[in-house]
């Protein structure tokens, strides 16, 4: 059979988010094949709010969670193989899930990561920045009335 993990994942975020709650993440941030940002790594793991505020790119398949974030003004690409999983909650009221030990994740297998994972969170250069011409704002279409 197929791990529970990834299904179980899906579900407790879309549960949380149809709440209107912060979802967070726990991860084993020892797993091998695991891409966060380790200024923020405390006794082997980091929480992650992965709300659809605060990350860009979010996938969830089979076998990771993939996202780009901002740490501290800083952008990061997150991969997290679904093994590193540890439990996912809301914020405001801790409800959500710790993730059971499964015999699929013992093993670790490299991620097969996205084509957005290829793609460093800013694509854009310091020379590509300052020949782009910004876009002209058309304007709000509001206006204010006295």
């Amino acid at each position: 059979m197929t791990p529970r993990r990834p299904y179980l994942v899906r579900a407790v975020y879309e549960w949380i988010l149809d709440n209107q709650l912060t979802p967070h993440l726990v991860v084993d941030a020892d797993y091998p094949g695991c891409q966060v940002p380790w200024q923020f790594v405390q006794d082997g793991q980091i929480i992650l709010n992965i709300s659809p505020t605060a990350v860009t790119n979010f996938v969830i398949d089979n076998h990771s969670i993939q996202f780009n974030a901002r740490f501290s003004g800083s952008p990061h690409r997150v991969i997290v193989p679904m093994g590193a999983a540890m439990a996912l909650y809301a914020r405001e009221n801790g409800a959500g899930s710790m993730f059971d030990a499964e015999p699929h994740y013992d093993n670790p297998q490299p991620v097969a990561y996205t084509e957005e994972s290829e793609q460093p969170a800013s694509t854009s250069t310091d020379s590509e920045s300052q020949t782009k011409k910004p876009k002209k704002s058309s304007g709000s279409h509001l206006r204010v009335i006295k």
